[in-house]
């Protein structure tokens, strides 16, 4: 799918829900308002530029000095330097990450997409103005990633932080259904795992590939898909996600 189209699009309307609201408070983030969004987006940016150019990840971050730049003019000047960083390079260029797998810069083009998407959803709810929904390509990708990397892959890698959620789980399934794909994810007893298939599930998620994208990343509540089967089991896994994405 075309990244770079669904990073420009999302954040020309984070930049315009942010417009007039930088004072509200943002209801998906504690204690952020929209001003704080656009800084933290911003620092992002900024910061996966310094991956790519380095080749590893930097050791201080943010610099002291953006602190200075209003948090608007800082958004624009990092979302321009962060395309054309992006447009310069190959997916398969090394760059420095947290992901073992894949420290490329392909793995950035497509985080740097989902980050937006996440993050203009959260300005569009404090702003209160009405939520575009997420293209369903961009949708069931942002799934894929959220199960595979932020979960799958951090409960192998920083195990500790999920002992007990996976103990709760005692090696059931939670199935998330959308558009045609379905995944497993098998929780503990000591190993989360996440496949796509017809298996039999204790629980199961349905919804649109944009309800389901919002639910994972806690922008959304039960009621906007449908739970069948245990719902402990659910809140076990949206548990798990918390831990997984905070």
């Amino acid at each position: 799918m075309d990244f770079h189209a669904a990073l420009d699009s999302d954040f020309a309307r984070l930049v315009e829900v942010s417009s007039g609201s930088l004072d509200r408070p943002v209801p998906t983030c504690p204690g952020w308002t929209v001003a704080d969004l656009d800084r933290h987006v911003a620092e992002v940016y900024l910061h996966k530029i310094a991956c790519m150019r380095d080749g590893v990840e930097p050791k201080d971050w943010p610099p002291p000095q953006l602190a200075t730049e209003e948090p608007l003019a800082l958004l624009r000047r990092a979302h321009r330097e962060l395309t054309e960083e992006l447009a310069a390079r190959a997916d398969d260029e090394p760059s420095g990450n947290w992901y073992a797998p894949d420290p490329t810069v392909g793995f950035w083009r497509r985080r740097m997409a989902q980050e937006t998407v996440i993050h203009r959803i959260d300005a569009e709810l404090a702003a209160g103005t009405p939520s575009v929904d997420v293209p369903a390509d961009l949708a069931l990708d942002g799934i894929d990633e959220v199960l595979r990397i932020f979960l799958e892959y951090c409960a192998a890698t920083w195990r500790d932080d999920f002992v007990d959620g996976l103990a709760a789980g005692g090696g059931r399934s939670v199935a998330l259904a959308a558009d045609g794909r379905r995944w497993l994810v098998a929780i503990g007893p000591d190993t989360l795992t996440v496949t796509e298939g017809d298996a039999a599930a204790t629980a199961e998620l349905t919804g649109s590939p944009d309800a389901l994208l919002r639910w994972l990343w806690r922008r959304a509540g039960d009621e906007t898909v449908t739970v069948t089967g245990d719902p402990t089991l659910v809140a076990e896994l949206r548990g798990l996600l918390r831990t997984a994405t905070q």
